[in-house]
C-alpha cells in the first residue's frame, strides 16, 4: 500500500505544478487520494483530503455541483464510520438534497447515497 500511496502522491504533485491546487483534476485526484486513505483506516488524512477537495469544488463548481455533492456523500461515510452521526446526517442530507435536485430522486448516484446513509434498511411489505 505504500507504493500506492507513493503514486498518488506523486500524481497530485505533478498535477499541483502542471495545473495549480485549485484545478478540479487536481482536485479529483485529491478526493481519490481521500478515498484511499479511508479505505486504509487513516481517517484525519482522508478528512483532509476531502475537506480540501470539497473547499476547492464549492469555490470552482459552486456547493450544489454533482462532483461538490459527491464529496459531501464522501464525508458522509467517513463520519459514520468515525461514529459522528450527527457529522454525517448533515453531509448525507446536503448531498441527497442536491442530488435530487440536480438528477431526481430515481438516479442512480442520487439512490448511492441513499445506500450510503441507511445500508441496512429493509424495504416494508409494500415495497417502501
Amino acid at each position: 500500500m505504500a507504493e500506492a500511496e507513493a503514486m498518488y502522491l506523486r500524481a497530485l504533485e505533478g498535477y499541483e505544478k502542471a495545473w495549480g491546487p485549485e484545478h478540479t483534476l487536481t482536485l479529483d485526484t485529491v478526493n481519490n487520494l481521500g478515498n484511499f486513505y479511508e479505505n486504509q483506516g487513516k481517517m484525519a488524512e482522508a478528512e483532509a483530503m476531502y475537506r480540501r477537495a470539497l473547499e476547492g469544488y464549492e469555490k470552482a463548481w459552486g456547493p450544489e455541483h454533482t462532483s461538490t455533492l459527491n464529496t459531501v456523500n464522501n464525508l458522509g461515510v467517513l463520519y459514520k464510520d468515525q461514529g459522528k452521526m450527527a457529522e454525517a446526517e448533515a453531509m448525507y442530507r446536503r448531498a441527497l438534497k442536491g442530488k435530487e435536485k440536480a438528477w431526481g430522486p430515481e438516479h442512480t448516484s442520487t439512490l448511492d447515497t441513499i445506500k450510503a446513509r441507511w445500508p441496512k434498511r429493509k424495504p416494508c411489505i409494500d415495497g417502501r
